[in-house]
């Protein structure tokens, strides 16, 4: 009997004169094992599963996309089988044809049942799965339904497992809008058809225009680019530093690194051509020879790759001490390759291309991207955002040294900066060794080592370590120590420290491990870790926590028992409790940022006014940046750094921060797009609810993420964070023609204009926000409205279950707290993305 053909039916369903699909016949791939996830702009918008299974790829249909949320079950309509040739297609087909629409490959992967499991049991109606793909990760379930009667077609459900990859709500669907083929959003896709493409349905052919040709350009630069000129090796830049503090900072702003045990390390490499450098720019690549042989293999384009080098004890955590083992018995002549490690944090240059001024974690991706084939003994550092304590608190268990932070949106500037700090689970410092003592035990050269740092000019006894040391190490000392000896001390030491010591010239540098600082000012409880050959002792000082921000209570609140809101009854001191305990949460987007201030000095029932200039009475801790106006001259416009900044607006009467598209670094770089839903009078909330969504939508075909706000008052923002490296003209230009775009769309449902003649039965998608000096209100400001409403940041899946925008007021700073820290807000208002380049 013949063998059902599996693709018959994929194939008589299209005419492939007409469709631009892939026919084929069953064949494997190389390892048998590949899945795909297709985004799919057909009837309904929707992604496609597809596994391969004897030499074909089973396909689901699963609506509203995967989710990785492990209470979060998707439909998936089984479909027809599909070719492997199907597992690279993406384009358009057209709307006659089957499957009409717009197709983006939107993850790519390996896909395995778990064990004691196989693909055979889909005939059994389930699957039990494991996905290695970009985006979908860890482990899935398949179940088929039970048909009712009269179903025709297949119907099961797609499931996320709880695993380490697991997380709450559609961050996967809501936020990967760009192809993993090639790098195209939607809207860029659907514009190699001319004219199939609209936003919401109808054409908005200017718009269309530029999109047909930023597609057309983008395909031309591929078919046409000429090959670069090769970009030399690059040469050694001073690192970034981070600044030691007490807290792990806390907030989505920032993106928190295990703290490595080893040496900081910059790596050059150019195909076969490697330099490692240390912090100071030595070049120690024959130190790490097996390290430059793992990154010669890789064939690399030119780059600059900031790390750490570690070893592992015995049970695999870096360690120094380890380290410095493996560096005195000679790495490079053990030949090795698993004696030591390298954790790649940072990527400051790509083929002659410097990224230094690129967000943190958009330097990060870059990192990741090209480093996708390392393999042990070269490693990509993993990060988290907004969970620095939990991972903080994971590292001081497993006995480790601590966490760098850093924030997503930082630039990165070779010196000790505040955008990276460590917070150390033990106190550890380097010290230059001044002298040693006599041991009376015949088997230890001396007894203890006395240590100081430099302060100022002046070179600063800082007490004595006796513990840590080998038998190995104090052989090395012994010998070191000789060398160096002198008759008086390089230091001012008290005559009871001073007796018996044997002087040294202070050159070796030593790091020690200790509990704290006496009153004194000297180490207690130290243990000696190492030497340390990457650092000249004159650079050697002591490292203090940075100064915490001045606590808020340290302003003056004056006449804290004023109403505010005379409808509800809060006072001016519980707006200022409210904002000193939402600081954390609101820096990240208020901070230093040009922001106009709601003033109500007498509250909100009273004259309230917008002050945008800086008239100096406020306090030290709001600061003005001069911003050039229209005419020429220049003004100072207001801005907060911090808590206590914020408290200083509110004691001079401020209700409400509006802050501009940029920040007081350059204002001239927009780096957030505001969409403000304004509706007429006669529409509900449930109507802004539903433009809010669609314009989230729109923004995604065009492989914009978005987020959304809850203005406080009648409406929803749409935020979307972009990377900075367009201007305000730009900026402005797009929003507009976005707005106008869905208003000539669905004319009867939006304007872009803001005559309240032309807005009646409409919502008005406010894009004025977006020019220079225009403000829109910050993520958890107050609002000079009645019950002391706050603009609240909120999840999409939230949006459809409230019934105002007024959910929150600034009675519920704990609950904001809470929430921001949840799954389900986690990374809200950051993406790194461009605008389009329509």
């Amino acid at each position: 009997m013949a063998r059902t053909d599996p693709l018959a039916t994929y194939n008589a369903k299209r005419d492939f004169g007409k469709t631009p699909e892939p026919s084929g016949k069953a064949q494997s791939s190389s390892g048998g094992d590949l899945f795909i996830v297709q985004k799919h702009d057909a009837t309904r918008l929707h992604w496609d599963l597809r596994l391969e299974v004897d030499g074909v790829l089973k396909s689901w249909a699963v609506t509203k996309g995967p989710s990785p949320d492990p209470d979060i079950k998707r439909l998936a309509v089984r479909t027809e089988d599909h070719p492997m040739s199907y597992a690279e297609f993406e384009g358009t087909i057209p709307k006659e044809e089957y499957g009409g629409g717009t197709v983006m490959l939107w993850d790519r992967g390996t896909w395995a049942p778990i064990a004691g499991k196989s693909a055979s049991d889909l005939d059994k109606g389930h699957l039990h799965f494991c996905l290695e793909g970009e985006r979908m990760k860890g482990e899935w379930l398949l179940i088929r339904l039970k048909k009712k009667p009269g179903e025709k077609r297949e119907n099961w459900l797609l499931r996320k497992l709880q695993d380490d990859h697991a997380q709450e709500g559609d961050a996967l669907v809501q936020r990967e809008l760009t192809s993993v083929l090639t790098g195209r959003s939607m809207a860029e896709i659907a514009a190699d058809r001319k004219g199939e493409y609209s936003l919401a349905g109808k054409k908005d052919d200017a718009f269309l225009a530029q999109m047909e040709k930023a597609a057309s350009r983008n395909a031309g630069k591929a078919r046409t680019a000429k090959p670069a000129k090769p970009a030399p090796l690059p040469n050694f830049r001073k690192p970034q530093l981070a600044t030691l503090v007490d807290d792990v900072p806390t907030g989505n702003r920032w993106m928190h690194e295990i703290k490595f045990d080893g040496y900081r390390a910059l790596v050059a490499a150019k195909g076969e051509e490697v330099r490692v450098y240390t912090r100071n720019g030595k070049d120690w690549t024959d130190k790490f020879a097996p390290l430059v042989e793992s990154f010669a293999a890789l064939d690399l384009p030119s780059c600059l790759i900031d790390g750490e080098i570690v070893a592992t004890d015995a049970d695999g955590n870096p360690d120094f001490s380890s380290l410095q083992s493996v560096l005195k018995r000679g790495h490079g002549a053990q030949g090795k390759g698993d004696d030591l490690l390298f954790y790649a944090f940072d990527l400051l240059e790509a083929e002659g291309e410097d990224l230094t001024d690129l967000p943190n974690v958009e330097r990060k991706e870059r990192l990741e991207a090209l480093l996708d084939r390392a393999e042990p003994p070269i490693h990509v550092a993993q990060h988290v955002i907004g969970a620095g304590e939990k991972l903080y608190r994971a590292m001081c268990g497993a006995k480790q040294e601590g966490i760098i932070s850093k924030t997503i949106d930082g630039r990165y500037a070779s010196r000790r900066s505040k955008s990276w700090v460590k917070v150390k689970c033990t106190r550890r410092q380097e010290f230059v060794v001044i002298g040693w003592k006599k041991s009376s035990a015949k088997a230890r050269p001396f007894s203890s080592l006395l240590l100081a740092q430099h302060e100022g000019d002046e070179l600063v006894y800082k007490g004595n370590v006796g513990t840590g040391f080998s038998q190995d190490d104090m052989e090395e000392l012994a010998g070191k120590l000789k060398r160096l000896a002198r008759k008086t001390p390089p230091a001012e030491v008290d005559k009871v420290s001073s007796r018996g010591v044997s002087w040294v010239t202070p050159k070796l540098v030593a790091e020690i491990a200790f509990a704290e600082f006496t009153a004194a000012g000297n180490v207690r409880h130290g243990s000696y870790l190492g030497l340390r050959t990457d650092k000249p002792a004159e650079d050697v000082t002591p490292e203090l926590p940075a100064d915490p921000p001045a606590p808020a209570a340290q302003v003056a609140i004056s006449s804290r028992e004023r109403v505010v809101f005379p409808e509800s009854g809060q006072t001016k001191g519980q707006l200022a409790d409210y904002y000193e305990m939402v600081a954390s949460i609101m820096l990240p987007f208020a901070a230093e940022r040009p922001v106009s201030l709601v003033r109500c000095p007498q509250g909100r029932a009273k004259k309230c006014f917008f002050q945008k200039h800086d008239s100096g009475s406020f306090g030290d801790a709001v600061r003005h940046v001069p911003i050039v106006e229209k005419d020429g001259g220049s003004e100072d416009y207001l801005f907060v750094e911090d808590a206590r900044g914020l408290l200083q607006c509110v004691q001079m009467g401020t209700i409400e921060f509006h802050g501009w598209g940029s920040r007081s670094g350059d204002v001239e770089a927009p780096d957030r797009m505001v969409f403000d839903l304004d509706p007429d009078e006669g529409l509900d909330f449930e109507d802004v609810k539903s433009a809010a969504r669609d314009i989230r939508d729109r923004l995604s075909d065009l492989g914009l993420v978005s987020f959304a706000m809850l203005s406080g008052g009648k409406g929803v923002h749409v935020v979307v964070p972009l990377t900075p490296g367009h201007d305000w003209n730009a900026h402005k230009d797009f929003s507009r023609r976005f707005a106008e775009a869905l208003s000539l769309a669905e004319p009867e449902r939006f304007t872009a204009t803001m005559s309240k003649a032309k807005r009646k039965g409409k919502i008005f998608i406010d894009w004025l926000r977006n020019q220079r000096g225009s403000t829109a209100v910050l993520p958890y400001s107050a609002r000079a409205r009645s019950g002391a409403p706050v603009a609240a940041p909120i999840a999409w899946n939230e949006l459809k279950a409230l019934k105002d925008a007024k959910l929150f007021s600034i009675d519920d700073g704990k609950r904001l707290i809470d929430r921001a820290a949840s799954k389900s807000l986690a990374g809200w208002g950051f993406a790194s993305q461009r605008l389009p380049d329509l």
